[in-house]
């Protein structure tokens, strides 16, 4: 049984674990940099440490440091959140070493999912569909060029390693190839420490859809439906819905059982989310996250499943507390993130928060680190709080929405609250007619 947990991560993710545990009876200690010393999980944790001062490679990203304060803290187990280490194989390694129970699957599971390559052809043995792509990475120009002529324009150029739409870029034909090419080379490089991409069909119109996951090491792998992600820009998720307004329930059921059968083959333990393009009644498995995502929330609530939880509890020893037969999907559910962001041209924006008042009501719930006087500093991501709206229907949703982005009052720094209050007003948005391109091709944020 875990007894004192050190949360290795900041902001609002730090905030949802600490709680969790909370709930849980485990007691628990925040890491800080130098720039988070006020920061709201840091108040809220029964102990907290220092790593570094602000940059993460000095701090929340300092292996050394991190598992030196659980030592000396005497945590019996580290939960990384989301971004910096948690899909860091090498980390989770050296946890388990050091007879820490890492909150999180296997370290060889990270590896092989984070490769993006391997995890195709894992899951295509597995008898998932993939879309149709390179087999291994395109090491050089001319044979990445010989493969995009193989695939067919447009080709997309992705990180082999990483994420976030980093180091992705389309080549619509042979003439602009050898531009994108390099381009995603070079930003898959500075990104990630590694320069391997490797090269995907370029879908037109695709939606982006993901299930979640969840197994324990006792053979039992369930899936708790998916989440529509498709209102992104720059290939980075905005807005969030569950369920898809495009599965049916047999379809969820039928797909859903699959890709749980297809992780419990593979032995995994932990949360999990496989994510998907969708075109034209297709489905085509592009990666697979291990670690818990952003978006959790909004299956949380149509689940009334505590996906946190389970995966505290799972990673601890313990059995699934629940079977498939007992997830039950109730309503629908939109998750805005709001990011320290301008609403036209995605710039980043620091500062003090002032005036901030959080919305409420039916259905409201809020996940952010944010108070009154807090600040957000310049060196890490610009997510700063979740809205998560629940409602019966969609239209419902879609008003309680509304009502409580009209409601949130963050001054003081510019946020993506002004984007959210005109995707909520739009057409298409309304009708829920949209794909991953929706942004860049409706102006809907000049930047996108």
């Amino acid at each position: 049984m875990i007894k004192k947990m050190l949360i290795a991560n900041r902001g609002e993710i730090a905030v949802r674990v600490l709680r969790a545990c909370r709930d849980l009876g485990i007691q628990t200690v925040a890491i800080h940099s130098t720039a988070d010393a006020d920061a709201m999980h840091v108040r809220l944790a029964d102990e907290s440490v220092c790593v570094g001062p602000p940059p993460p490679r000095e701090s929340y990203l300092n292996v050394p440091s991190v598992i030196s304060a659980a030592c000396v803290s005497g945590a019996d187990a580290i939960h990384p959140g989301f971004g910096f280490l948690s899909e860091n194989a090498t980390f989770s390694h050296m946890v388990e070493e050091h007879g820490l129970t890492f909150i999180g699957p296997k370290a060889d599971h990270i590896a092989m999912m984070g490769d993006k390559i391997m995890a195709k052809k894992t899951f295509a043995h597995l008898g998932l569909p993939i879309v149709p792509g390179s087999e291994g990475a395109a090491t050089n120009i001319d044979k990445a060029m010989k493969m995009a002529d193989e695939i067919g324009y447009p080709v997309l150029i992705k990180a082999a390693c990483g994420g976030g739409g980093r180091g992705m870029k389309v080549a619509y034909s042979r003439l602009d190839f050898v531009e994108a090419y390099e381009t995603a080379r070079r930003e898959t490089s500075i990104a990630f420490g590694n320069d391997n991409v490797y090269l995907e069909k370029y879908l037109v119109n695709p939606r982006h859809i993901e299930f979640q996951i969840i197994a324990d090491r006792y053979g039992t792998s369930i899936h708790l439906g998916e989440r529509d992600c498709s209102l992104q820009r720059r290939n980075q998720k905005i807005w969030e819905e569950a369920p898809s307004l495009v599965l049916t329930q047999a379809f969820r059921d039928d797909f859903g059982r699959k890709i749980a059968n297809a992780v419990g083959e593979l032995g995994y333990l932990g949360v999990g989310t496989l994510e998907f393009l969708y075109e034209d009644g297709q489905f085509y498995f592009i990666e697979m996250n291990t670690r818990i995502q952003v978006e959790h929330p909004i299956t949380e609530v149509i689940t009334d499943v505590d996906i946190v939880r389970e995966q505290i509890l799972v990673a601890g020893g313990n059995k699934l507390s629940l079977a498939q037969r007992d997830v039950q999907f109730r309503g629908h559910a939109i998750e805005c993130r709001i990011n320290a962001e301008n609403s036209d041209t995605f710039l980043p924006s620091a500062g003090v928060v002032v005036n901030y008042h959080c919305p409420g009501g039916p259905g409201i719930r809020v996940d952010s680190a944010l108070y009154d006087g807090s600040t957000v500093p310049p060196y890490y991501d610009s997510l700063i709080a979740k809205l998560i709206v629940h409602a019966n229907d969609r239209e419902q949703c879609m008003a309680r929405l509304r009502r409580a982005l009209g409601e949130y009052v963050i001054d003081g720094i510019e946020t993506l609250i002004p984007l959210h209050l005109r995707l909520v007003d739009d057409p298409s948005v309304i009708a829920g007619n949209f794909d991953i391109h929706f942004l860049e091709r409706t102006g809907n944020g000049a930047g996108a």
